[in-house]
């Protein structure tokens, strides 16, 4: 097994954050400290969690439940999108594909945590 780098899991999630930090750029500065700041925080966190999580692989329980922190986190950047629609800072169609990239990053997630020795251990 490689490293980290080398996971679906981990170009999806990180490609989603990278084109909600794109996307967000336009938001209303008034948003800057709310909105803004929760959508850039959660999607980069989704990341992080299963970067932690790859480091904690030897330990199934930890593995797990960092996969789990990393799932809440993607599951939260889907509720800040609903945000983002509903007070029209996106599309529709960025709504979509947005929420698509969460919903397959949150499916190869959970096969991570229905199958934990197929990422081995250090």
């Amino acid at each position: 097994m490689g490293d980290f780098f080398d996971l679906l899991a981990y170009k999806k999630s990180f490609q989603l954050a990278m084109e909600i930090f794109e996307m967000s750029k336009f938001f209303p500065k008034e948003e800057m400290y709310s909105l803004t700041d929760q959508i850039r925080r959660s999607s980069r966190s989704t990341n992080i969690c299963l970067i932690e999580a790859y480091r904690k692989r030897r330990y199934k329980a930890h593995f797990i439940s960092k996969l789990s922190d990393s799932d809440m986190e993607n599951s939260e950047t889907k509720g800040w999108l609903k945000f983002a629609l509903a007070c029209n800072y996106i599309t529709v169609d960025q709504y979509a594909k947005l929420t698509d990239q969460c919903d397959e990053v949150g499916k190869l997630l959970n096969h991570m945590m229905n199958n934990p020795e197929k990422y081995g251990s250090l």
